[in-house]
């Protein structure tokens, strides 16, 4: 599988013993040839533990998972070793090989545990039910393999207009050694392939030799007008390879202007280095950014996604890393952005079937990535890398070492025919009750807020005072806010950890006025004046309209309350005339109510006289007026 590095490497060793010449050749990069000398080796009868480690590594770096999980089973069956944690990691990955998934689990818990600060195990402990997510997200595409693939290495398709252009390794007899398939391959050289009239993609040639040098080339991004390529190049000097201190030679973009038909003005970009690589570039759409891979100072893992900014004068701006819910210890590789910014990567860091897996992002929010596998067909137990896809068309391309292909990596085809649900979101569901009663309560308005105060969800109860909401998923504390007529407003605090839903929340509302207690007296309860009578008198005065009004709303509000209407007099008079009095104004304040509709069933009244003073104004002479007015009154007790 050829992936992230191409590295060329010298021969020429001279080597004492079978085991010195296996660990020169894997140190040299050359893994085929170092799987071949260690398996005599074991052959032979050694069983030693460095050598099951390298013949793990081998066979994974060159993408042959199950071999790999095959040695790396033999070094975990060592019982005196201690094995670091990152061959506990790679060993998961490569059980995934064939679909021995609870086994990599098991292994990835064990790696999760010895190295919990890794954004791969991390990454696993928020998504252990990561296959049922996969299994959801699977089917939105159909696939096919191409006509233009070759019994060799065919990846990394782009397009520049109609043409798709790809790297390849056919038609060359030079070798070379690849970070991830060293296998002893072609170096690769670019080709185009221009649709038939079907539409299909039968034939192929190799691009211009200007640009096909003898050196690695691959991973091609044309601008819209098709007279700008970014492309990747082993680094290289007059077209022959050019060697850091260990013989590799790192992987380089270089930039090429069409000019006249003709490719010129091919030179690396600024940000190149040559004690590390970068590769696979990727446009935005707006022609202003251009995303690549790279394992640079401030990368993660193995290799990372960045993105620097492209100016119009030529110049080029500061790389910058995409961060840590993007990239991992892992490889992240391969990026490809579409024209409504969706970020497509290849990587084994996240959760996925098995070697390297196609994820996809939205990325106008960098705090708010969220990364989504986008499934089978697409996504195999092998490595899938270099996606591709045209928006408007659901037609795109990408690469697989997948069994049944016709060489090591084949481009295949496909049609998405149904959107990739981007968002991230989570459930919260709870039910919403009378805090008093604890009756449900439809159609009370939810609004759920994060941190900022932003509104990020809302919604309603439903008839049995039930809520089911979705929002955003990205970790914190939130606050649901529930609203309904008659009742005061209330909120509830919840947290999102590791995307997962909220569920049971129990929100209780008061009412705005509370139904009143028996023996309460609404007057108090509501906070109103008594109905106050004029000296000797028991006309309802005109000031008392406002609390009949007000008790007789209440009543209306709480069709079950019954009342006792309780009228006093002041202690001016002898006992039996303000019994009477008081009475009379009983009656007077019952008629008041029947006639703005309170039913006669739900109202008694009764006069006490003077009997209940509410001060010490007990004779004729023992207060002023005002404070024996206080005494004349009517009151309403609730009795039922």
């Amino acid at each position: 599988m050829v992936c992230f590095y191409l590295f060329i490497t010298i021969s020429g060793f001279s080597q004492t013993t079978k085991l010195k010449k296996a660990d020169d050749t894997f140190e040299d990069y050359a893994y085929a040839n170092a799987i071949e000398a260690y398996e005599q080796l074991v052959d032979s009868g050694y069983t030693d533990e460095q050598i099951f480690k390298n013949l793990g590594d081998a066979n994974y770096k060159i993408a042959k998972y199950d071999a790999a999980a095959d040695w790396y089973s033999k070094l975990f069956k060592l019982t005196d070793v201690q094995v670091d944690a990152d061959y506990m990691f790679r060993y998961a990955q490569s059980l995934k090989s064939t679909k021995e998934y609870a086994a990599s689990d098991a292994w990835m818990k064990k790696f999760e545990a010895a190295k919990m600060n890794d954004k791969r195990a991390k990454k696993f402990v928020e998504n252990q039910d990561y296959l049922k997510k996969i299994e959801a997200r699977s089917g939105k595409y159909d696939i096919e393999t191409l006509s233009i693939n070759s019994p060799q290495s065919d990846f990394a398709p782009s397009f520049n207009g109609e043409q798709l252009v790809f790297s390849t390794a056919r038609d060359s007899g030079f070798t070379s050694r690849r970070i991830h398939q060293w296998n002893n391959g072609a170096f690769l050289n670019l080709y185009i392939s221009n649709p038939s009239e079907s539409g299909e993609y039968l034939t192929s040639t190799r691009l211009d030799a200007i640009l096909n040098k003898k050196t690695h080339e691959s991973s091609t991004a044309f601008t819209k007008d098709g007279n700008t390529v970014y492309f990747t190049r082993n680094n290289s000097e007059n077209g022959n390879f050019v060697r850091d201190d260990n013989g590799v030679s790192r992987l380089k973009i270089y930039r090429a202007r069409l000019s006249d038909g003709v490719w010129k003005d091919i030179v690396p970009l600024p940000f190149n280095g040559d004690d590390y690589s970068a590769a696979h570039p990727a446009l935005s759409a707006d022609e202003k950014k251009l995303y690549f891979s790279s394992d640079m100072a401030g990368s993660l893992g193995q290799s990372d996604i960045f993105v620097v900014d492209l100016y119009e004068d030529g110049s080029v701006g500061t790389p910058k890393n995409l961060g840590n819910t993007i990239n991992t210890e892992g490889r992240e590789t391969f990026p490809y952005v579409t024209k409504s910014n969706t970020l497509y990567f290849a990587s084994d860091g996240h959760p996925g079937l098995g070697g390297l897996d196609i994820f996809a992002t939205k990325i106008d929010d960098p705090d708010d990535y969220y990364i989504v596998n986008i499934g089978k067909p697409v996504n195999s137990e092998q490595d899938d890398f270099s996606f591709i896809i045209n928006e408007d068309s659901l037609k795109g391309f990408f690469a697989s070492n997948r069994n049944g292909g016709i060489g090591d990596d084949d481009i295949y085809g496909f049609i998405q025919k149904e959107p990739i649900d981007l968002r991230c979101t989570t459930s919260v569901t709870g039910i919403v009750e009378d805090r008093e009663t604890g009756e449900p309560l439809s159609g009370a308005t939810l609004m759920v807020s994060n941190e900022q105060g932003k509104t990020v969800t809302q919604g309603a109860t439903n008839d049995n005072g039930t809520f089911v909401v979705e929002g955003s998923c990205k970790a914190g504390a939130y606050q649901v806010t529930v609203v309904k007529n008659e009742y005061n407003e209330a909120t509830q605090l919840f947290t999102i950890v590791q995307a997962e839903d909220t569920e049971g929340l129990k929100i209780g509302l008061e009412k705005t006025i509370k139904k009143a207690p028996t023996g309460s007296e609404l007057t108090t309860f509501l906070n109103l004046e008594p109905v106050y009578f004029d000296l000797n008198k028991a006309d309802i005065r005109l000031d008392a309209s406002k609390t009949m009004v007000a008790v007789i709303e209440y009543l209306k509000k709480f069709p079950d309350l019954k009342v006792q209407v309780r009228s006093y007099t002041d202690a001016k008079a002898g006992n039996a005339y303000n019994m009477k009095l008081s009475q009379k104004r009983a009656d007077n304040t019952l008629a008041y109510l029947r006639s703005n509709g309170v039913s006669m069933d739900r109202i008694t009244g009764k006069g006490f006289g003077e009997t209940q003073l509410i001060n010490e104004c007990d004779t004729r002479e023992s207060c002023t007026d005002e404070k024996h007015q206080k005494n004349r009154r009517s009151v309403f007790v609730v009795v039922e």
